[in-house]
């Protein structure tokens, strides 16, 4: 009988050992999927939980634009919400579609950016932050986000640095100044 239930013990175990690889293998393989995204850092905070969108509302936005697709109020709502769940992809085309009717918008036309940052597309974002910084060259959300797409996006030290220096200069009331001072030691020791 005790030799009977050792072997089922150890039966067990080898079971349990299987399960848990194959449970971790699957779990790689998703995050495997997920691969290209940027690191957090740009302006929200990524979560544990992904945010849910309210469809009902985002459903309102789309029927408003449907019927006016001038509204630019309506598309950067929807745009919003869709970031806040981090459907990134989602916000950009209302957010271009917003930007496209308030171009002097420039936290419009910054959230824009971070969007595309966050969706894996760097390049397009500094595209979008240049024109943020034509319309305040010293705004300082987008000068930090500058900083980190170039840092972490495009390994682009010496213009993080740049774009972090300039946010210090022009923005010396800026209420993360010992963050933009670590990141800026952080990039000139990788230079």
């Amino acid at each position: 009988m005790r030799e009977r239930h050792e072997a089922a013990t150890q039966y067990s175990w080898i079971v349990y050992a299987v399960a848990v690889i194959i449970v971790g293998g699957l779990a790689g393989y998703v995050l495997s999927l997920q691969g290209g995204q940027p690191s957090a850092g740009v302006t929200a905070p990524v979560t544990a939980a992904t945010p849910i969108v309210d469809e009902s509302e985002l459903r309102a936005y789309r029927e408003i634009l449907a019927r006016d697709p001038k509204n630019a109020q309506a598309a950067i709502k929807a745009g919003n919400l869709l970031y806040d769940a981090h459907r990134y992809v989602e916000a950009i085309g209302f957010y271009q579609q917003a930007f496209a009717l308030t171009p002097t918008d420039i936290n419009l036309s910054t959230d824009l950016g971070t969007a595309l940052w966050y969706a894996g597309r760097a390049d397009e974002a500094l595209a979008q932050y240049e024109k943020s910084l034509a319309i305040d060259g010293t705004h300082a959300q987008t000068l930090f986000n500058v900083g980190i797409v170039r840092s972490d996006g495009k390994h682009d030290y010496r213009g993080a640095i740049a774009a972090w220096e300039t946010l210090l200069k022009t923005n010396p009331g800026y209420p993360d100044v010992p963050k933009v001072q670590s990141l800026l030691a952080d990039a000139r020791a990788k230079l």
